[in-house]
């Protein structure tokens, strides 16, 4: 493909380790890709997750400007973009108060079914976001390394994805991060996202480029793949920060 007019990424093991802030290596080639292209970050956590991991240490980044930073939380069921010194809510696809009830029960009672709920968690378990409902196997505070050891060749995920899915026809369930499903709107996930950021920014699609470690069939990132934006399969984030600094300078010279 020619050199991509927006650089859209994952958050979770594709820009940093899940839950946690950029590495200072990686911010410093992030914010290099910011300077010379927009730049969209679409995944599963909150803004508030986006807050910690990303934007409080973009911010600390003296002389950085964030107007062509793109905030999609939650799948893309949320989007902000920054405005007169704040960020600013673009839309929301919030679930119904039905719709999330339903979700919430039956991911608890499939999980407990499966043999996945963790009796004594790091944090809540379940989660309601709004335009989201997670579930995250081990709580939301898990350490990394523990997360890790839980689902190595995500099968849990995949089982449990599955078993919901059919008790909710009229939701979406993918998997999330390494230990986690989420649950938006049928039809609200990256694919839908990345669709409306092509919209409200005038880029097409073809133009875009989509970086995630989760491009398999099974994975939350797949969408975006099978929507049919050129996509990069990555495996970490030092694997995304390789990527980005031989892509950086292709870009400058572009």
């Amino acid at each position: 493909m020619s050199a991509p007019r927006l650089v859209a990424f994952d958050l979770d093991d594709t820009l940093a380790p899940s839950k946690s802030p950029l590495d200072a290596r990686m911010l410093e080639t992030f914010a290099s890709l910011l300077e010379v292209v927009p730049v969209a970050v679409i995944s599963g956590g909150n803004f508030q997750q986006f807050e910690q991991q990303l934007v409080t240490p973009l911010r600390k980044r003296e002389g950085l400007r964030l107007d062509d930073l793109h905030l999609m939380p939650t799948c893309g069921t949320r989007y902000y973009r920054w405005d007169a010194g704040d960020w600013a809510l673009q839309y929301a696809e919030d679930l119904t108060e039905d719709e999330k009830a339903r979700a919430l029960a039956a991911v608890e009672a499939q999980a407990k079914a499966a043999g996945y709920w963790e009796a004594e968690p790091w944090g809540d378990i379940l989660e309601d976001r709004g335009s989201q409902i997670t579930f995250s196997a081990l709580g939301q505070t898990a350490p990394v390394d523990v997360k890790k050891q839980w689902d190595p060749t995500g099968a849990k995920k995949d089982d449990l994805r599955r078993r919901v899915q059919a008790e909710l026809p009229d939701l979406e369930v993918r998997s999330g991060g390494s230990t986690s499903i989420d649950i938006t709107r049928k039809g609200i996930d990256k694919a839908y996202g990345m669709q409306r950021l092509a919209e409200l920014t005038g880029i097409a699609l073809d133009d875009m480029l989509f970086v995630g470690d989760r491009l398999d069939p099974e994975g939350n990132d797949y969408p975006v793949k099978a929507l049919g934006v050129p996509s990069h399969a990555v495996e970490g984030w030092e694997d995304t920060d390789a990527f980005l600094r031989d892509l950086v300078p292709t870009l400058r010279s572009a």
